[in-house]
């Protein structure tokens, strides 16, 4: 039997955060249920000024900061940081993506906030952490990738090191962090108290890139770059077809023996040059070429047919289009339509996760600059209108700035 509620339903979360880890933490948080209230300067998110635009809003701004309360808060102002710790105390989490020591000087860092409330979850999303030499040092995707290997690793061999295509090393601290926010709150649960959860990119980074760091841990050596093809078994990789390219996974004899017959060369599999995984890998080259003399004269979608049918892992090589577009994606339900500002429609990307025992996770659109100020003051806080009004008046907050009044 299903419940109603979602599995962070009454968590509350106080979002400092902004442009892409910190946010979308907090996004995943949100779409679980919990009441994201995102605290915003005069000028807003810079996210919000990022294309691609549809109706007038960022596209990614809208991604990440999905199912998420606008509040206008200047922390640069005595009353501004006296309203953002009192709702820090009301709080369960708090999430911050500022560079070590800025948040302190805001009056909402770690110290501060827990000394008033010591259940408090706070995560703080920063390059580098908020220990070690390089702590103070901004940082970037890019900037990130090329530290960690991951570009290092990523290209062919002949090649110049390659970027992944997306913020890989955002993407996984966000992910990372709403993990390390979820596992805080489950102790917090047994003990009564909240933590600081220190959320560094470069340490996600390098644990995305698991298998390399394995392999060096076992070895003290670093993978150099391979291309399109497995560091050690083969064949797996990106091979050429007559209309394109495609991929292969075999990492066992059996696999290799069922592809040697769909290929119509069963003497493969008793060559000695690709008796083992091992010995495939050494022999890559003569492997592909074998491969892609059969797919020469078929098309991508003729070579997976076949493939599929011989129980081998074959897939074409998709678009970001082809694969949202995909009957199994909507299946899945990875975007969802949202009711816009202005009333049209928008599509968000949704929660990946699936519970069995809690309805579907929401997917409502980002808030407009400020859009609830007045709401979550009021409600979370008590103020009346006339204080509202008040702080309105000298600046300390905002309500409903539109985008082309930024500047």
């Amino acid at each position: 039997m299903t419940v109603s509620r979602l599995p962070l339903d009454g968590i509350r979360v106080i979002d400092f955060s902004r442009v892409l880890a910190g946010p979308l933490c907090s996004a995943l948080l949100g779409d679980l249920g919990a009441d994201v209230i995102k605290i915003e300067p005069p000028g807003g998110d810079d996210y919000r000024a990022i294309g691609p635009f549809a109706h007038g809003e960022s596209g990614l701004f809208g991604a990440m900061n999905r199912n998420k309360r606008s509040v206008v808060i200047d922390l640069k102002t005595a009353d501004g940081q006296t309203l953002a710790q009192s709702l820090c105390a009301q709080a369960d989490v708090v999430v911050e993506n500022f560079r070590p020591g800025v948040a302190a000087r805001l009056g909402i860092g770690y110290e501060t906030l827990s000394a008033r409330h010591p259940a408090l979850v706070y995560a703080s999303v920063s390059g580098f952490g908020q220990t070690g030499p390089e702590s103070r040092r901004p940082a970037y995707d890019i900037i990130l990738q090329a530290l960690c290997g991951l570009m290092d690793a990523t290209g062919a061999p002949d090649g110049e090191p390659t970027l992944v295509g997306d913020s890989v090393s955002d993407v996984v601290s966000g992910i990372f962090a709403s993990w390390g926010v979820l596992a805080a709150l489950v102790a917090r649960d047994r003990t009564g108290r909240g933590t600081h959860v220190d959320v560094s990119m470069f340490d996600a980074t390098l644990n995305l890139t698991a298998g390399l760091v394995a392999r060096y841990a076992a070895t003290g050596v670093a993978q150099s770059r391979v291309g399109n093809r497995h560091a050690t078994s083969a064949p797996f990789g990106a091979y050429r077809a007559a209309d394109g390219h495609f991929v292969v996974a075999v990492l066992n004899n059996k696999l290799f023996a069922g592809l040697a017959d769909a290929i119509g060369q069963p003497g493969l599999a008793a060559d000695p040059r690709f008796a083992s995984d091992a010995s495939r890998c050494a022999h890559e080259a003569e492997l592909r070429a074998c491969i892609e003399r059969w797919a020469a004269t078929r098309t991508v979608a003729g070579v997976n047919a076949d493939l599929s049918a011989a129980g081998i892992p074959v897939a074409p090589i998709q678009s970001i289009r082809q694969a949202l577009d995909s009957e199994h994606a909507r299946t899945r339900g990875l975007l969802a339509d949202a009711a816009a500002a202005d009333g049209s429609t928008v599509r968000l990307p949704t929660q990946p996760l699936k519970f069995s025992a809690y309805p579907v996770t929401r997917t409502t659109r980002a808030p407009r600059l400020g859009e609830h100020t007045s709401t979550v003051l009021e409600e979370v806080l008590g103020l009346d209108a006339a204080t509202i009004a008040s702080f309105a008046a000298q600046g300390v907050i905002a309500e409903s700035i539109q985008e082309n009044d930024l500047v």
